[in-house]
């Protein structure tokens, strides 16, 4: 199973995406945790272009295609070899976080950026995919409560875009209503990882 954690800043995708690892851990499943932009040293040092809090010039379509272009090297080196490997991906973000990004909050257009990332993916979709449901307002005081949190460019943005992000994930969840399964994430860590590993455990068990 390719399992993708999806949301918003803020949303605790990566806190839960831990929690599941050391569940499947636990009940003996074959796993690899990893993450995008990044989970490679090629992709990681593409991530840092991204995020890097000076490159406020960055064109909206070039950070498209800085996206796209990690996840194709994170694809072919980790994520496929895993699956062929038998054993279970967890990775935090994938298409779905341009789509919303810089397909609809950048406004470049969700098919688009789609379009962009068939070249780099190559029909490489997620079994399935969690999306961590939280207000943009609710996201951004977690980010500015957690001090241990890196900051990133994207989190600088305006209250504006990340409302926009907010739609954006919206759209996405109604074009892939079979893959993607919302789940509340202003509720508590542990009401939330409950909820997620109900989920994966009725995937693995189908």
């Amino acid at each position: 199973m390719f399992i993708t954690f999806e949301g918003p800043e803020g949303a605790g995708k990566t806190t839960i995406l831990e929690m599941v690892a050391k569940a499947l851990e636990n009940e003996s499943f074959s796993y690899i945790q990893t993450r995008e932009p990044g989970g490679i040293r090629i992709s990681e040092a593409i991530r840092s272009v991204i995020l890097n809090r000076e490159h406020v010039e960055m064109d909206a379509r070039t950070e498209a295609l800085l996206y796209a272009a990690s996840r194709r090297q994170h694809l072919v080196e980790r994520v496929i070899p895993a699956l062929e490997n038998n054993e279970i991906v967890l990775c935090d973000r994938f298409i779905d976080s341009s789509l919303a990004y810089q397909g609809y909050a950048r406004n470049i257009g969700i098919q688009e950026v789609w379009d962009l990332n068939q070249f780099a993916i190559q029909n490489c979709m997620p079994t399935l995919t969690l999306y961590f449901d939280i207000a943009p307002e609710l996201g951004l005081e977690r980010i500015a409560a957690n001090k241990n949190r890196e900051v990133n460019r994207l989190d600088e943005e305006s209250i504006l875009f990340h409302k926009r992000v907010y739609e954006g994930y919206k759209q996405v969840l109604q074009m892939f209503p079979n893959r993607i399964k919302r789940v509340d994430a202003s509720q508590s860590m542990d009401a939330v990882f409950e909820e997620c590993w109900k989920i994966i455990t009725t995937h693995l068990k189908e």
